[in-house]
């Protein structure tokens, strides 16, 4: 499926850490902890995000998260992604012009396999999370995209090599 705008698909080459942060939960008194690293294996570049989730303190994520600096096309209807992990389930965390505060996203979850697997997450499936919001998030109020290890205790282990908007 041909990508809705080929500049905002990231393959990480090129500095990848000068557009992606590491964010753990430690922000809000959480006490996961991890990383993020840019690596390059067989010819195939990817970030891979590791470390323990752990849910004490009211904590629970770790991330890797991009902000975007060009709004998205109204036809974008959602995020691919090829992945490959540990075999956890991983999230897609969206903000919006809309997530004000904190703790406010869009969340779509994917599976991982040691295979390297493409994921296409339309954002119909995005979950708000919390009432105030609205129920899909609006494509071209899209300003950051984040790849998360969230919600209960595990170690966090999940390799990116592209992600993008169809």
């Amino acid at each position: 499926m041909a990508q809705a705008d080929e500049k905002l698909t990231e393959d990480f080459s090129r500095s990848p850490e000068t557009r992606w942060d590491y964010v753990a939960d430690t922000v809000m008194g959480g006490v996961s902890s991890g990383q993020v690293q840019f690596r390059s294996e067989g010819g195939v570049e990817f970030a891979r995000l590791t470390g323990t989730v752990s849910t004490e303190n009211n904590g629970g994520f770790i991330q890797f998260r991009r902000k975007l600096s060009e709004r998205l096309d109204e036809a974008v209807s959602g995020v691919r992604l090829l992945v490959r992990g540990n075999g956890e389930q991983y999230f897609v965390h969206l903000r919006t012009r809309g997530t004000v505060l904190p703790w406010q996203y869009y969340q779509a979850a994917f599976a991982t396999s040691e295979d390297w697997t493409e994921v296409y997450l339309p954002l119909s499936g995005f979950k708000a999370s919390g009432a105030m919001l609205r129920a899909i998030p609006d494509a071209e109020a899209i300003t950051s995209v984040g790849v998360v290890a969230f919600g209960h205790d595990h170690e966090a282990s999940v390799d990116v090599s592209e992600i993008g908007f169809y």
